[in-house]
């Protein structure tokens, strides 16, 4: 028979970590601004933007916590679930992300005749080269509406919540749609600088003017939820080394929840699980912890070792002598062993008799008699 293969868990390399939120930053885009593009309808657009979050989020978020976002990316470092260090690999891949789903919906939608991307590529707008809605008025809307998001994802995704990974996604997806039903006439809903970023370069010169009020309101909405969310809510350990308002890494904290996991991911660096203990025959990979050692002195690795003394050779046939009680005669074969706690029985010896000397008169007729010798 042989034996069960093992496997271990590995922690998703930095590679792994920008290629997820590539793909996901990428379907985000590409369905719900396509959405926007294809049907025009307000409720598809909106659940097109929480579905396609929602199912990337349980798609990829094992992996780098399906941010999606530089605002999300942002909030996360301040409230102290990601370094610092981190930030600039999620900003890039979902910036990157972005702008392809953007060239794909630019090439895609030349496929009908009359169509003009000055205007038409689903950015976002505020005013009168877009939609009437007051600058002012646009930059509060997407400041507030991306410090409620920023809440909702910080709290259901935070280590106390016992149901993070399997209803963390769902719940981000469906506060996505809401915002979308609740601001798409005033900004089209940006939330999230990658978006606007994304198909905002291939939108014309319009677009490219107001693009700044879709990048700094969705950051500062970020920054206040970021750093509020602990404040008002508190955590249940500390911050990740080189997160929040800390630039310096750390030294990394001991881990005891699975790697690789939707919980990891969205709170890294905090108490989590490495592996069960090792048992007896498997390799740890940390060397084994010495017992405390108290007022001894601690041993020698380069002395030699002392010789221990060994117990007399045993001949072949002979019985072994017991470790503890006094050793008794040698037992014959078929007896039963003696007592050795038992005291010793005086045997009666017969009086000694030399050779020559007159034997006792047996009382027959007094004579004296001398034996013979035999």
């Amino acid at each position: 028979m042989t034996e069960p293969h093992i496997g271990t868990d590995e922690t998703p390399t930095t590679g792994q970590k920008f290629a997820a939120e590539l793909l996901g930053t990428f379907v985000l885009v590409f369905f719900g601004v396509g959405a926007a593009l294809m049907s025009n309808d307000y409720v598809t657009t909106g659940l097109s933007f929480g579905l396609a979050v929602m199912v990337m989020a349980y798609a990829v978020g094992r992996i780098s916590g399906g941010h999606f976002n530089p605002a999300v990316t942002l909030g996360a470092v301040l409230g102290g679930r990601l370094p610092w260090k981190t930030a600039p690999v999620y900003v890039g891949a979902q910036l990157l992300g972005a702008l392809l789903a953007g060239a794909a919906l630019f090439g895609l939608m030349h496929g009908f005749e009359s169509f003009s991307s000055e205007g038409n590529m689903g950015a976002n707008s505020f005013g009168d080269e877009g939609s009437g809605y007051a600058m002012w008025a646009a930059f509060v809307l997407e400041m507030l509406l991306t410090a409620i998001f920023l809440y909702v994802i910080l709290a259901v995704t935070d280590e106390r919540n016992e149901f993070q990974a399997l209803m963390g996604p769902l719940a981000i997806g469906f506060a996505l749609a809401m915002i979308h039903f609740a601001s798409m006439n005033a900004t089209g809903t940006s939330v999230n600088p990658a978006r606007s970023v994304g198909v905002g370069v291939f939108g014309g010169t319009d677009a490219l003017i107001q693009l700044w009020l879709f990048i700094v309101a969705p950051l500062v909405g970020a920054t206040i939820a970021g750093l509020t969310y602990p404040l008002v809510f508190g955590h249940a350990s500390a911050h990740v080394p080189g997160s929040g308002l800390s630039f310096r890494s750390g030294r990394q904290q001991a881990v005891y929840a699975p790697p690789g996991t939707y919980e990891q991911q969205w709170n890294q660096g905090q108490p989590q699980w490495q592996g069960q203990p090792a048992s007896q025959g498997q390799h740890s990979a940390l060397p084994p912890q010495a017992a405390p050692q108290h007022w001894q002195p601690a041993p020698d690795p380069y002395a030699q070792p002392v010789p221990q003394q060994q117990p007399p050779a045993q001949q072949w046939g002979q019985p072994a002598s017991p470790a503890g009680p006094p050793a008794a005669g040698p037992q014959h074969w078929g007896q039963p062993a003696p007592d050795p706690y038992a005291p010793p029985v005086p045997q009666q010896q017969p009086p000694a008799q030399n050779w020559g000397q007159p034997v006792e008169d047996d009382g027959e007729d007094g004579r004296t008699q001398v034996r013979r010798p035999d």
